[in-house]
């Protein structure tokens, strides 16, 4: 379909890409993922002719049809209805449609065979391809998008940039191409919206390669995955979790070729060194030393997945209750969002405010932030509460002559410059780049500075508007770290489900203008929700009491040499078990090393998931003789 080889594309003196290769075939369904920097949308440019290679080629069938959505699209105006403009999709139609309009109006005063033969083979085709459906089509496709019917008829310049960028994603999936390239193409949406647009894309007949940083999206939309990484493409063929795991495996691989040879390394340099010096072992020195000037060279692996290494400091501990809300109405002259809606943040409450956009996600957000006072009702802040909230319109509060470890050291002057640079280089920031002024900043970048900013406050309660905008995968990684580690109270809006999903642990959702509240995971929500779409009358579980703990069981003295017997005797079994299940893991290891299971899929599934279960078989046998040790060590003190 597409074949790309021995692609070259320079920016200056730096490669971005170096005789990269890659084939996409028909029906495939492509995540393209690497670091901020790593040319992703280069490469989307580069395939729609947009940018010309350095050297190599991308070759393709003539015919082949292409739709590309990028966020140069956002500028894009028109006067014309929401409706209109997503029908621009249909061309040929279009044309036919104004044909026999033209060729109606002449029949009126012209009427010939001639005229009605045309008429006729213009309305055949226009048939054929369906032209009486187009506008319903369009309606179908803005509906999931989030469009109301009132919408439709709106001008698309009267919406903001994100609204436009969904009627260009509209015209584009209308267009039905032989390939779909998306760059971002949720993040201008909310979770219904990106819902729908999985489903779409799971029936879409043609090929799809996918720009995003939402993994949970990828997950459900994509079958290969493809890492753009120094210069290099690879493929994997499986979506980001299976990249994620096969990857794992291929590092923990290259790890151990790489440790075998260094010590091979410094083997053959210790007997180098030790015969060089002697006449009658000076010829076999020298062939040892050319031996390791030939020897391929295993790289290291380098660690992509960095860990926070910076606590929260905040001063002072919050009471129980951090936030209550108690009969809170708000409404806009044409939306009622609140009606003497009820909830409480507790502390410790990590909290996911979730919901389709104009449900009043953040008209709540900034009502328990204080940032809005235009509500009937009353919103307490509880004893102790210091907050801090993070929106997109923080960019704003930033020192545009600061520098960015400046803005950071007025901020939080209990951090270390050592700590701040820490953060700093979780969001991308590394070396001399803390030294650069605000102003000259992007729109993302000042997004990221906004945010390490509000993770070093001195506050106990975090309010965070859609945090992960702007941000890579690892970014993203790094943020769900800090704020697992956070001991204080959190509520966020934001529409990465992955990121929800390991940060919140109770959900709320505006329903009939009031707060409900799911308490478990997002995860959890999910599922119940599913299942209350089919059962309305289905009830939000209750909190989960907290179990208590069995007190451990004392020890007789009397029967101390007897229990010793017995715990020493199940600690060699699990001492046998452990030996049998590594030397099956070490199997499992050589048949993942042969490089040639990489060919199969299918093998290379089943092995991988032998290994997995083998690991943890072993962690939970080693696990249980760590238990066992102990008991043996409390019985004998």
């Amino acid at each position: 379909m597409i074949a790309i080889n021995n692609l070259t594309f320079e920016i200056g003196a730096r490669a971005l890409y170096d005789e990269a290769n890659w084939h996409i075939k028909p029906g495939e369904k492509i995540g393209l993922i690497g670091a901020n920097g790593t040319g992703k949308t280069t490469l989307l440019k580069i395939i729609t002719g947009e940018y010309t290679p350095t050297s190599g080629t991308v070759s393709m069938a003539k015919d082949l049809t292409m739709g590309y959505l990028n966020q140069d699209l956002l500028s894009y105006s028109s006067d014309k209805n929401i409706v209109h403009v997503a029908m621009e999709a249909f061309e040929r139609q279009n044309q036919l449609h104004d044909e026999i309009e033209v060729l109606l109006k002449k029949i009126e005063t012209e009427y010939t065979e001639d005229l009605l033969n045309k008429l006729s083979d213009k309305q055949h085709e226009f048939e054929l391809l369906d032209g009486y459906n187009i506008e319903y089509k369009a309606h179908e496709i803005l509906a999931g998008l989030g469009f109301s019917e009132a919408d439709c008829q709106r001008k698309l310049s009267t919406f903001s940039g994100g609204w436009r960028m969904r009627v260009m994603l509209a015209k584009i999936l209308l267009q039905a191409p032989d390939i779909l390239l998306l760059d971002e193409p949720t993040n201008h949406l909310d979770l219904p919206s990106i819902q729908w647009l999985e489903d779409y894309l799971k029936a879409f007949e043609g090929a799809i390669v996918i720009v995003s940083h939402d993994r949970w999206f990828l997950d459900k939309v994509i079958n290969r995955t493809v890492e753009s990484r120094k210069g290099k493409l690879t493929v994997y063929a499986g979506n980001y979790t299976f990249y994620l795991e096969e990857k794992a495996l291929r590092e923990e691989i290259q790890r151990g070729e790489f440790k075998n040879q260094q010590s091979k390394i410094r083997q053959e340099e210790r007997l180098i060194e030790r015969f060089r010096a002697k006449a009658s072992k000076a010829k076999m020195a020298q062939s040892r030393i050319k031996m390791l000037d030939k020897m391929e060279r295993v790289d290291d692996v380098d660690d992509d997945n960095p860990e926070v290494n910076f606590s929260f400091k905040f001063s002072r501990q919050s009471g129980r209750h951090v936030v209550t809300l108690e009969d809170v109405s708000k409404s806009y002259p044409t939306i009622d969002i609140l009606d003497h809606a009820e909830a409480v943040i507790e502390k410790g409450d990590k909290i996911a405010l979730i919901g389709a956009n104009g449900k009043g996600k953040s008209t709540l957000l900034r009502i328990v932030a204080g940032a809005d006072k235009e509500y009937t009702g009353k919103c307490q802040t509880g004893h102790n509460v210091t907050q801090t909230f993070f929106a997109q319109h923080q960019l704003e509060s930033l020192h545009l002559e600061n520098q960015i470890l400046q803005e950071l050291q007025s901020f939080a002057p209990k951090h270390t410059d050592t700590e701040l640079r820490s953060i700093l280089g979780s969001f991308l920031f590394t070396g001399d780049d803390v030294f650069k002024k605000i102003k000259v900043l992007s729109g993302g970048e000042k997004s990221r500075v906004a945010l390490a900013k509000a993770l070093t406050a001195d506050a106990n309660f975090l309010i965070l508007d859609e945090p992960t905008n702007h941000l890579d995968m690892a970014s993203v990684n790094i943020l769900i770290q800090a704020l697992q580690q956070y001991e204080g109270t959190i509520i966020v809006v934001s529409h990465d489900r992955y990121f929800l999903d390991n940060v919140a642990n109770k959900i709320w959702f505006i329903e009939d203008q009031k707060i409900k509240v799911y308490p478990g995971t997002y995860v959890e929500y999910e599922e119940w929700n599913a299942k209350r779409k089919l059962n309305p009358k289905i009830a939000a579980p209750q909190p989960k009491k907290e179990e208590k703990k069995p007190e451990p069981v004392k020890n007789d003295g009397d029967n101390k040499h007897q229990q010793l017997k017995k715990l020493n005797q199940e600690l060699a079994k699990l001492e046998e078990q452990a030996a049998v299940i590594e030397g099956e893991i070490k199997n499992l290891n050589e048949l993942l090393a042969d490089k040639t299971i990489y060919n199969d899929s299918a093998n290379l599934k089943k092995t991988k998931i032998a290994y997995n279960d083998k690991q943890a078989e072993l962690r939970e046998v080693q696990e249980k003789w760590e238990a066992l040790a102990e008991q043996i060590m409390e019985l004998e003190a």
